[in-house]
């Protein structure tokens, strides 16, 4: 990615930076929607397998909310991507598409991403719940717990080497702690016994409601990247 777009990315989180009289112009009409994932796949799956794991995600009945979902929404990326993004639960936009981050909030989440110089391409994103809990409410602990084995099978599938987790409730359920998402910021957590860093941040849907927060955001995304460069 050019300085042009890492500066249009910044600007569209909000965050302005200083810039010489020689840097490029930001070009506002530039397209901010999210690359497509490729979803090609080899001929021969093995066993162990994100795919596998995506049909069993599809089939799950473990708790209620696969009375009321339109589908599953299992993730997407890079299989073997370095950078695991983990948000807490679709909602409808994502319910309806199958597809994680994908309505204003996904935008802004790929704006993020781009700023820290990454593409949605080649990173793995995917959230707590598989399923949208009604009217977008917060997962209740059976739930997450439901869904926590296919986390847990996502990661060591996916064998990332940093986990950017977005927003109070997915970074509670993930590090199984009751911090508040201020109190996470700016800490170096570890999943488990697996040795990946773990950087919490805020919920792109709530920088859209407090877009005075996306410098706080930004602070976190850079040292995400320190983490990821140590």
């Amino acid at each position: 990615m050019n300085e042009k777009e890492r500066l249009y990315y910044l600007d569209q989180m909000g965050v302005q930076v200083w810039v010489s009289k020689n840097a490029p112009e930001l070009d506002h009409d530039h397209d901010a929607n999210g690359v497509n994932v490729n979803k090609d796949v080899e001929a021969n799956i093995p066993s162990s397998s994100l795919d596998d794991l995506k049909l069993i995600v599809s089939n799950c009945t473990q708790c209620e909310l696969h009375r009321t979902r339109t589908q599953t929404v299992f993730g997407e990326g890079h299989p073997a991507a370095e950078w695991l993004i983990i948000g807490e639960a679709p909602g409808a936009d994502e319910d309806r598409l199958g597809k994680p981050f994908v309505g204003r909030a996904g935008q802004l989440l790929t704006s993020m991403l781009r700023a820290m110089g990454l593409a949605r391409e080649e990173v793995f994103i995917a959230n707590v719940l598989k399923c949208r809990p009604p009217n977008n409410r917060d997962p209740q602990s059976n739930e997450v717990a439901s869904c926590s084995a296919y986390l847990r099978k996502q990661i060591e599938l996916i064998q990332p080497k940093i986990i950017l987790v977005v927003g109070r409730v997915a970074a509670q359920s993930l590090l199984m702690i009751d911090e508040p998402i201020g109190k996470m910021r700016g800490q170096k957590y570890t999943y488990q016994e697996t040795g990946i860093p773990v950087i919490a941040t805020y919920h792109p849907a709530y920088l859209l409601r407090s877009p005075q927060q996306k410098r706080k955001a930004w602070e976190d995304l850079k040292f995400a990247l320190d983490v990821y460069s140590r």
